[in-house]
């Protein structure tokens, strides 16, 4: 049966911005004695050479400001500042083009503190050999962006890249957008039905800006949410109850870098008013559960 949640009013992001930077720095400076286990479940990493472009058309296509650098350098000093323990990194080739050369780029990554995910293109020429690629070279899962990618969730193209990626690798999707269908949730929702065993992972708790959609399509069923790119809009008792609602042990902390600091983003999920143990699956237990760690 679906879960039916109202989102309510949305909250003033100022002031909630706000509180989460002063929230911030009293959490981290308390985190000098308490040294939370946190791993980021979702961080955009782009090739430098491109980096700044990518940040300029993701400030348009969102209408704000994002607050790091996109760069693999940039990421590593937001890791050594937040002392976060892992992150799990991707980028996405928009086109079929960019696909060997985006893993490629993905590929060279060096870091023990980073869990690479690989990406292909619905439209890409050899689908099933760069999967088997991106597996050889020992990434850890799949992320798409179907919005940008320009496929639907459940396009007859894109469940051959599910059935080829098989049950035993996490994928990773952009789910909603209001500006398009692509990423509908209800999308994502037929494409569990047909893959019952697969790891699926819904980022920005199911739906970015359509997460009334996201509850009726996807809270409380068989797939993980990430919590990026939802707070900001979202209001604190909301966003506690979805959590609540889909399960605290089948969601996942992610900051949506370059989008936000890493500290920023921790420092929402603490003023949730979550327990201890919702907290700890949260930020590390149901990662790397998922992750097999």
């Amino acid at each position: 049966m679906a879960v039916v949640l109202s989102l309510g009013p949305q909250v003033d992001k100022t002031h909630f911005i706000v509180a989460v930077k002063i929230t911030a720095t009293m959490f981290f400076k308390e985190r000098s004695f308490r040294m939370r286990k946190i791993i980021d479940f979702h961080a955009h990493i782009f090739n430098p050479k491109i980096a700044h472009l990518a940040i300029a058309n993701l400030e348009q296509h969102y209408g704000m400001p994002w607050q790091c650098k996109g760069t693999f350098t940039d990421m590593k000093e937001e890791m050594d500042k937040s002392g976060f323990y892992k992150a799990v990194i991707f980028s996405t080739p928009t086109k079929p083009t960019q696909v060997v050369i985006n893993n490629d780029f993905l590929f060279d990554l060096r870091d023990d503190r980073f869990i690479v995910f690989g990406s292909v293109h619905p439209d890409y020429e050899n689908v099933a050999y760069e999967i088997q690629r991106i597996k050889n070279h020992g990434l850890r899962g799949f992320k798409f962006h179907p919005d940008f990618q320009a496929f639907n969730i459940d396009d007859d193209k894109a469940l051959f890249m599910y059935e080829e990626i098989g049950p035993d690798y996490p994928i990773v999707f952009h789910v909603g957008d209001k500006k398009l269908d692509f990423s509908n949730p209800e999308r994502l929702a037929r494409v569990m039905e047909i893959f019952p065993q697969h790891k699926f992972v819904a980022a920005h708790m199911g739906g970015y800006s359509v997460w009334d959609n996201a509850a009726k399509a996807l809270i409380g069923k068989n797939v993980w949410f990430d919590t990026s790119s939802t707070m900001w809009e979202v209001s604190p008792e909301k966003m506690a109850d979805m959590i609540h609602v889909h399960g605290a042990d089948r969601v996942l902390f992610g900051t949506d870098y370059p989008a936000v600091s890493l500290t920023e983003e921790a420092a929402r999920i603490e003023a949730l008013g979550l327990t201890e143990e919702e907290k700890e699956k949260i930020f590390h237990k149901n990662a790397e559960k998922l992750l097999g760690l």
